[in-house]
């Protein structure tokens, strides 16, 4: 009798140890994003899967390590900015963020600025606001695209015209494609 107690006990602790929550950096990070709206949760949703993919991509050796290594240090960065502009804002409401390296900066603009002139807060041909640099491995310069309601108040403030109207006067008629950068 004695030997099936103190097996039955061992089972219960046993038991018991395997139901105790670990706490995984996966875990860790969902729960923090219950103080957050469903846009912005679905927003990390979406960077927490776009780090599966590159994991899966790099285990299958289909990508270098380089680029494993900057993408998921670019997701990392877009992540804090996330965090950072959710919690300041106390909304649930993030706009289109993009992260480019310093040499990376030919992606979003035709005439790159300096990464060194670059003040938060400001805004680069009516299409960008830059919102500051994090490091994460290297530095991204991290910028969220205006919408248009925001393209057009911008204009109407500062009197600005359009940068369609900006092209078609300088003596280059016709509709302008703006380049559009997603992060892998």
């Amino acid at each position: 009798m004695r030997y099936f107690l103190s097996k039955t006990a061992a089972c219960v602790i046993v038991v018991s140890i395997l139901s105790i929550p670990t706490s995984t950096p996966a875990n860790q990070g969902r729960g923090d994003e219950e103080q957050f709206g469903p846009v912005v949760r679905a927003y990390l949703g979406y960077l927490r899967n776009e780090q599966e993919v590159v994991d899966d991509r790099v285990s299958r050796r289909e990508v270098s390590q380089a680029y494993y290594r900057r993408n998921s240090n670019r997701i990392r960065a877009l992540r804090q900015m996330a965090v950072r502009i959710a919690r300041e804002s106390r909304s649930d409401y993030l706009p289109e963020l993009e992260a480019v390296s310093r040499n990376e900066m030919g992606l979003l603009f035709e005439r790159p600025p300096r990464p060194d002139t670059l003040r938060e807060g400001e805004v680069l041909r009516r299409t960008f606001k830059f919102l500051g640099v994090v490091r994460s491995g290297e530095s991204f310069y991290i910028f969220a695209r205006l919408d248009p309601y925001e393209q057009s108040e911008l204009s109407e403030k500062g009197g600005n015209e359009s940068p369609l109207h900006e092209v078609q006067k300088a003596g280059r008629p016709g509709l302008i494609r703006v380049r559009r950068v997603t992060s892998p």
